[in-house]
């Protein structure tokens, strides 16, 4: 039987909402409890420097509420380390932060920042998380993110479905292409594959049916989904795509 990739669902958006107002609601950790209910295989939160979304509190009770695994998401700063390290989550993933941008731009430039990421992440694993980077498909990158101790590589594909969205056809086939074929060299090295940003229902298909990804985490689309047909109906339809897709 064909191993289907594990559905994550990211609630950061959720958060969005709620500061937009002030308050409590809606509250990030009632949707993760309910995508859990619906059969998520993990919750992802990025907790930012500027706390734009997501808040240390929501932290504190996501890790005492849910009984699927959290991938938490961080900047590889001193301050989210040590966030980390209080909490031990099952997976932490390591993204680029910039204050300015909106979402995640790219992936984490681990090729020039090898030595010093390759310090960073030794005591999240000694602490039992499961480390995952957050890059762009391409083999430098991947490379790096081996050499340093990485057990996971989330794949980045944005400009994949940015191309897909804007009409660029030959800019989208190539990076599917660019995915599919790095997909498969980190499998080669031993490399966990994630891949995530971006995917909705028009273009997780493609991205899904590649082998070698275990993983893929959707947020930002689901959640809007969820809007006109509520969180638990948004994830069935994903996860029927995902299961034809790899069938």
């Amino acid at each position: 039987m064909t191993q289907l990739p594990r559905l994550g669902v990211n609630i950061d958006h959720v958060a969005t909402v709620r500061n937009a107002r002030g308050g409590d609601t809606p509250d990030p950790v009632r949707a993760a409890l309910l995508a859990e209910e619906a059969g998520a295989d993990g919750i992802t939160a990025h907790l930012r420097e500027d706390r734009r979304h997501i808040s240390d509190e929501d932290i504190d009770r996501l890790i005492s509420a849910l009984r699927v695994p959290l991938n938490f998401e961080m900047a590889a700063t001193e301050e989210m380390q040590a966030i980390a390290l209080r909490h031990r989550p099952h997976a932490v993933c390591i993204v680029p932060e910039k204050r300015e941008e909106r979402t995640t731009e790219g992936g984490l430039e681990v090729a020039r920042e090898e030595n010093r990421l390759a310090h960073f992440i030794a005591p999240l694993r000694e602490a039992g998380c499961r480390v995952s980077i957050f890059i762009a498909a391409a083999r430098a990158q991947i490379e790096a993110a081996h050499r340093i101790g990485a057990e996971v590589i989330e794949l980045h594909t944005g400009a994949y479905c940015d191309a897909h969205h804007e009409g660029r056809l030959d800019d989208r086939n190539r990076e599917l292409q660019a995915l599919r074929e790095m997909s498969a060299f980190a499998h080669s090295l031993g490399l966990e594959v994630h891949a995530g940003h971006g995917l909705t229902y028009d273009t997780v298909a493609p991205v899904a049916a590649f082998p070698e990804v275990r993983e893929l985490n959707i947020g930002h689309f689901l959640i809007g989904e969820a809007i006109f047909r509520g969180l638990a109906p948004a994830m069935t339809e994903m996860q029927r795509i995902i299961a034809e897709a790899r069938a």
